[in-house]
Formats: structure tokens, C-alpha cells, sequence
């Protein structure tokens, strides 16, 4: 048996993450909110802002949080890398981290760091991988309903550290890539894509 570099995208995006909790747990304190988390009020004059767009989804406030993160990632990733490719996959979550923190930093004055968004993006995104034009899988309308369903009721009723809007961001960006990719969708391409 050997072993194989299987997902380069989810395995780099995880070992990344890793080292970050890492450092923040060990020898640099406070490494994953000083540049790993989208700050919640945005300095268009500050390059590191706009970084932290993207890099939020690398910090984790522990590793409880991101054990919790990464065991779905590592469970669906490889399979959404496999039928979308490695670029398109960095794409989407690429654009699932900014569109997370940009709903955050409109919205919200609060922090958001983890890949709780990206979570969901797969989640969602995993439910469409085949579905056909004219049809929609009651898989994908099971998951709407359990997982962005508990979503919203809970960012309504609870009032706690964790950005349900977040969640409910990314998986509404997997539907997008599920609905915009699938073998009903606009095609298999992404602009700039092969």
C-alpha cells in the first residue's frame, strides 16, 4: 500500500489551518486573531484587512473548533475536488471566505474566524453533486431544511459567539456552485477556469 497526496487543495487547506492553531496555541498567543480572523470593522486603508478576508477561514480559536471544521472538510473535500477539480475547489472557497466575511463586516462589528462557512459551502454544495436539469434532489431539500434551517432559527433565537449568518452565507454559496456547476446548471466552467 502506499500512501497518496490524494487532495492537494483540502490537504494544503487543513495542514495550513493546523499550523496556525499550532502556533497560536504554543509559541505565538494570539497569532489567529491577530491575523486570522476578519476583524469585523473593515480599514479600507489597511492592507491587512483586506487579507483577512480570505485568511480568517485558516484561524480557529482552538482545537476543539477545528477538529470540528476539519473532519467534515476532510470528508466531503476530497470528493468535491475529485469532481470539480483542485482550482475550482480553491475558487469556491476562495469566494465562500469572502463572501462570509464581507456579509460579516456589513453587517455585523464582530470577529469571524474558522471555516465554519466553508463547512457549509461543501455541505451544500456535496447534496447537488448529482442532480440534472428539471430536477432537484430531496437530499439537497433535506439538507436545506436540517442544516440551514437550524441555521436561521438558531441566529434568531440564540444569542451566542458563533456566526450563524456565516454558515447560512456559505451554504447559500454552495447551492450557487452546485446549481451554477451541476449537469443542469450553466456549465461546468468557472470564468478563467479550464
Amino acid at each position: 500500500m502506499k500512501i497518496t497526496f490524494n487532495s492537494p487543495v483540502v490537504l494544503g487547506f487543513t495542514l495550513a489551518a493546523c499550523l496556525v492553531t499550532l502556533l497560536s496555541e504554543t509559541i505565538l498567543p494570539g497569532f489567529n486573531t491577530n491575523y486570522f480572523a476578519a476583524l469585523g470593522h473593515f480599514d479600507w486603508g489597511r492592507v491587512a484587512d483586506y487579507l483577512r478576508l480570505f485568511s480568517h477561514v485558516l484561524g480557529h480559536s482552538g482545537w476543539p473548533h477545528l477538529v470540528g471544521n476539519f473532519s467534515i472538510i476532510l470528508l466531503i473535500g476530497p470528493i468535491l475536488e475529485e469532481k470539480y477539480g483542485s482550482k475550482k475547489l480553491l475558487v469556491m472557497i476562495l469566494v465562500t471566505a469572502l463572501a462570509t466575511a464581507a456579509i460579516n463586516n456589513i453587517f455585523w462589528d464582530t470577529g469571524l474566524m474558522g471555516a465554519s462557512g466553508i463547512v457549509f459551502m461543501m455541505i451544500l454544495l456535496g447534496s447537488l453533486v448529482n442532480f440534472s436539469a428539471g430536477t432537484i434532489p430531496i437530499t439537497f431539500i433535506l439538507i436545506v431544511i436540517l442544516y440551514l434551517g437550524q441555521e436561521l432559527y438558531t441566529a434568531i433565537t440564540v444569542d451566542d459567539e458563533i456566526s450563524q449568518y456565516a454558515h447560512i452565507m456559505g451554504g447559500l454559496c454552495g447551492m450557487l456552485f452546485g446549481f451554477a456547476l451541476g449537469k443542469g446548471g450553466i456549465g461546468t466552467k468557472i470564468p478563467g477556469m479550464k
